[in-house]
């Protein structure tokens, strides 16, 4: 049974006030009462009462090279110390943001679908505009899971990454290959490395025991597609790609920036038949790529490291790609990258269109 701890009693406040007086140490009050020193020491800094101070609440400002009068003088009184303490002790303590019964039913019914807490605060500011009550922050979340065990066993498989502990995330290595007609991403036009261009897409592989999945993420809008492949090769890969990249107009798929793994290796019929520029990150540099990797993160929440996948789980993809996308994101302002998906493609439209007339 673990230690129980209880509030200093007025008697105590008695024997705290007379060895004050006789000059004995904090330390010493501490073993006479049986109290760690760290508490004595709190309570005579609470608890201090000066002389001159009616309220009891004034600390009179006295440099430290003027002698000290007697109205500057500060004493530890049990009777004041007491009252002080019961009076504390009556006030009501704030709430803890999700003891909201209705706040946390929400927050509890998007973490299990999936939403990550940043996504929860955000969108709670966008339906609920002027409810103060209907308000979180992200750490709040994340610490009211994690510090209790019954909590964290129940919500933290919810969370992004489901570690049963909080801990600093760490980067994958990138195996280096020789590609031929390999484009650094030092000479991307600027208009995909600022995401300030459509149509700019990564792509990654995201490796399951059978087959494979091979994803893009298009890096203004974040929207993902997903496709099986049997094997890692790279005709698999790059045929993958190309069933993707068809159906879309060409102002949707004008470049697209891989890692340098083996499966990019035939890169260049993306060149040759639907006129895309293709690049490659730096080794080692998956930031470079950083709307891939988040994606596929996403998807591993679905089907984790060494999960078998299979030819026949199409549809299946289908729901956790459409799941994804849509998912809202901050740094799309909470709309969903399937809504800002769509929003180009009907701007891109619109200039075709304009285009023609003319």
């Amino acid at each position: 049974m673990g230690k129980v701890y209880s509030h200093l009693s007025e008697e105590e406040r008695q024997v705290i006030q007379i060895e004050i007086g006789n000059g004995t140490s904090i330390r010493g009050i501490g073993l006479m009462l049986g109290r760690n020193a760290s508490t004595v020491s709190r309570e005579v800094k609470r608890n201090t009462w000066f002389p001159s101070n009616e309220n009891e609440s004034y600390r009179p400002y006295r440099p430290k090279r003027l002698k000290a009068g007697p109205w500057t003088g500060r004493y530890y009184i049990a009777g004041p110390a007491q009252r002080r303490a019961d009076q504390r002790r009556m006030k009501p303590r704030k709430p803890h943001r999700l003891s909201y019964d209705r706040l946390w039913a929400w927050v509890a019914e998007k973490l299990g679908c999936g939403w990550s807490p940043l996504l929860i605060s955000g969108r709670l500011r966008v339906l609920w505009p002027d409810d103060p009550l209907m308000r979180v922050c992200p750490e709040t979340v994340y610490q009211w899971i994690y510090a209790d065990k019954r909590r964290r066993e129940r919500w933290a498989r919810c969370l992004p990454r489901g570690h049963k502990r909080r801990r600093k995330r760490m980067g994958r290595r990138v195996s280096r290959f020789p590609i031929s007609g390999r484009v650094p991403i030092s000479e991307r036009p600027e208009a995909a490395g600022d995401r300030s261009g459509f149509g700019h897409w990564e792509a990654d592989s995201v490796i399951g025991a059978g087959c494979n999945l091979h994803t893009e993420v298009e890096r203004k809008t974040r929207y993902l597609m997903a496709r099986i492949v049997p094997d890692k090769t790279a005709g698999e890969n790059v045929g993958a790609q190309l069933a993707m990249f068809r159906p879309l107009p060409a102002g949707a798929r004008l470049s697209v920036t891989h890692d340098n793994g083996a499966e990019f290796a035939r890169h260049t019929r993306l060149r040759e038949e639907l006129g895309m520029s293709t690049y490659f990150a730096d080794p080692y540099s998956s930031w470079q790529r950083g709307s891939n990797e988040n994606r596929n993160g996403m998807i591993r929440r679905y089907l984790p490291k060494r999960c078998e996948i299979t030819l026949g789980m199409a549809r299946d993809l289908r729901e956790i790609v459409d799941e994804t996308d849509n998912r809202p994101m901050r740094i799309l302002g909470y709309r969903t990258p399937a809504e800002a998906f769509t929003d180009e493609l009907l701007d891109l439209q619109a200039k075709q269109g304009c285009c023609t007339y003319k």
